[in-house]
This record gives structure tokens, C-alpha cells and sequence, in this order.
């Protein structure tokens, strides 16, 4: 019991090898990434509503609304209704750090609706 609850507090083993292996990120960057996605979200989970309050400031025309949702839905891989550290990380070095053509496939599938 006290390993399950140990490994709930840090990022595991294993997301840490799986995103050392599909981004460009180290393995610092990485544990750097995630003590800030822990400090905005404190139980591992970005929802919705905390996006858009995140990031919804960031689209300053348009329907910012309705822009978060199509972003937010792409990077809710699995589709259940929330971002958690491996689809959050694995957005920014997509969107950051991605070959152009990675880019092109993630912005085409952003209106893929």
C-alpha cells in the first residue's frame, strides 16, 4: 500500500521513461514541467474549465470559448474529460518542439470534430 500511495505523489517510472522516449525532453525538463503542472493542477488533473482559465486569455479575438474546446479536446487523448501530465506534455512538445509535419497533422485534427 505505501508504494501506491508513494507513486500517486511523483511522476512514475514509467511516464517518465515513455516521455523521455516520444519528446526531445530531458529528463530534468521533464520533472520541471511536472512539479508546475502539479502546482496548477494538484490532483494530476487538467479539466475544461481550468484551461480556459488558463489559456482562454491567450486568444484574445474569436470565440476563445470555443477555441479551448477544440485545443482541449485534442489533447484529451483518451477522451476522458480531463488533461492529465503525459497528454499535457505530450501537447507542448507537439506544439512546441514537433516536426512541422506533426504540427500540421495536430492543427488538422483539432477541427476534425
Amino acid at each position: 500500500m505505501g508504494a501506491k500511495a508513494s507513486k500517486k505523489k511523483g511522476l512514475s517510472k514509467e511516464d517518465l521513461e515513455f516521455l523521455r522516449a516520444n519528446t526531445n525532453y530531458s529528463v530534468d525538463t521533464i520533472t520541471s514541467w511536472y512539479r508546475g503542472f502539479r502546482e496548477d493542477c494538484p490532483d494530476g488533473k487538467l479539466t475544461p474549465d481550468s484551461f480556459m482559465q488558463i489559456y482562454g486569455n491567450s486568444f484574445l479575438t474569436g470565440n476563445a470559448k470555443e477555441f479551448c474546446d477544440h485545443v482541449f479536446r485534442t489533447f484529451d487523448r483518451d477522451q476522458n474529460g480531463f488533461i492529465d501530465f503525459k497528454e499535457f506534455l505530450l501537447a507542448i512538445h507537439v506544439t512546441s518542439s514537433g516536426t512541422p509535419e506533426d504540427k500540421l497533422n495536430w492543427a488538422f485534427s483539432m477541427y476534425d470534430v
